[in-house]
């Protein structure tokens, strides 16, 4: 008979939303286990997030280098050594992973190594042992979409992207998302010729409809090439590389194929529908304070339907281990969720768009302000193109902001603030921004709003 240890709250997957969970619920009192295959931190930290900001970080550099003698810094950009690079990337990781080990074992979660399933509404099996919990949270993560395309040294998804030895000259980025467009910038940064295909009508097309043409402007004029309303048919290796088919007829060629069609949810196979759990897609369906529809099981993360992040999946770890503890945590409102993508320009948004927003209260009860960052002393020096946009309700509160320019994923807090606090463009009176900040571009554009315009029209 299988040996059975008992917890308060058992978790499966240790990703942002599962060491979340661990962390808060150890913090308030109750025994933890947390099971992982891999290593804690999940696809964020290991594969995810963290190692393509250190290689974003390196674009912006190398950015930098070119452009220094434009601004009076002698120097030149000679390529990028891949060995340092991947040893710069996996000490940062590295150093996050060891601190996360470091908290997890300072709130007494004790992490279980190895393939954990579902094997009983309150029990999940690891390695032939059974571990018991009062509570059970799910939070096994999500896997690169590969569109039955065989992975191969051509044919690549984000994993591999993150682990590549040499730049490759030419590159094609099947997906203008988030992902799409990242890996795109960087390439581009780090000398290679780009080409996106993307199936939607526009880049980045969850975004504002302002948003996605203003980087479809700045992509062109990096020389980033894209292809939008565009479906991919197939792909061919060659014997210098690879050549992608569309369905309207076209090839094209390149040394790598980075398939970013996004995110699928990691269930199949843990013993989630045996145990009578609904899903939808693969996906698991929770109520709105992330329960199953099985009393003691919940689930975070990108296993639930809604946008995949990080953040987000931290946050329901967070929200679930303070319901479990009886603190009656407010619920989570996925309209206040921030969302940043990392590329050049940077594009920071919360809330909903003038589209969502003219849908929901109607055309003629929607305004909106733009502030173009040309007024912006701190991003002219950062040569940084842009604008920040606010979306408000008429002579209601804030309920949408949109930015996009140099470094404006740092002012994503602020418009976080003002969209989940509900705030009016008037209640900035009384209010500075220091100068000089980028920071200010949000001012302006809650001045401009509020119909008071000092540095635009």
């Amino acid at each position: 008979m299988a040996e059975t240890k008992e917890y308060d709250v058992v978790i499966l997957g240790g990703g942002s939303g599962g060491y979340a969970t661990a962390l808060r619920a150890g913090q308030l009192g109750m025994s933890v286990a947390l099971i992982e295959a891999d290593k804690v931190g999940g696809t964020c930290l290991h594969y995810g997030c963290i190692p393509a900001k250190a290689l974003l970080h390196a674009a912006e550099v190398a950015d930098e280098m070119r452009e220094g003698p434009s601004i009076g810094v002698m120097g030149t950009f000679n390529g990028m050594d891949m060995v340092a690079l991947n040893a710069f990337k996996d000490g940062v990781i590295g150093k996050m992973f060891k601190g996360l080990q470091g908290l997890l074992k300072g709130r007494h979660v004790e992490i279980v190594n190895g393939w954990g399933t579902l094997v009983a509404r309150d029990t999940i099996q690891v390695n032939g042992v059974n571990y018991k919990g009062k509570h059970v949270v799910l939070a096994s993560g999500s896997y690169s979409k590969t569109i039955g395309q065989q992975i191969t040294s051509r044919v690549i998804t984000s994993t591999e992207a993150l682990s590549l030895t040499q730049v490759p000259s030419s590159a094609i980025v099947l997906g203008g998302g988030v992902i799409g467009v990242e890996f795109a910038s960087t390439w581009k940064s780090y000398g290679a010729d780009v080409q996106i295909i993307e199936g939607l009508p526009h880049l980045v097309a969850n975004e504002d409809i302002d948003i996605s043409k203003n980087l479809e402007r700045q992509f062109k004029k990096r020389g980033i090439k894209f292809a939008t309303s565009t479906m991919f048919d197939h792909v061919e290796e060659t014997a210098t590389g690879v050549r992608v088919f569309t369905q309207d007829g076209k090839e094209y060629d390149a040394d790598i194929l980075l398939i970013a069609v996004g995110r699928g949810p990691r269930t199949k196979d843990l013993g989630y529908e045996q145990q009578g759990i609904t899903m939808d897609r693969g996906f698991v369906l929770t109520d709105e304070r992330l329960r199953t529809n099985v009393e003691g099981i919940y689930a975070v993360g990108d296993i639930v339907p809604g946008p995949q992040l990080a953040h987000r999946g931290f946050l329901q770890g967070v929200f679930v281990a303070e319901d479990i503890a009886g603190l009656n945590p407010r619920v989570i409102n996925p309209d206040y969720i921030p969302r940043v993508t990392f590329c050049r320009p940077e594009i920071a948004s919360v809330g909903i768009t003038q589209a969502q927003a003219e849908e929901k209260f109607g055309k003629a009860n929607v305004e909106t302000a733009k502030f173009n960052l040309a007024g912006n002393g701190k991003s002219q020096m950062l040569g940084a193109d842009g604008f920040v946009k606010l979306v408000r309700q008429k002579d209601g509160p804030i309920v949408g902001f949109h930015a996009i320019g140099a470094r404006m994923g740092e002012q994503i807090g602020e418009g976080e603030t003002m969209v989940a606090w509900e705030a009016f463009p008037e209640d900035y009176n009384g209010l500075i921004h220091a100068h000089p900040t980028q920071n200010e571009a949000l001012g302006e554009a809650a001045m401009a709003l509020a119909g008071k315009p000092l540095h635009s029209n």
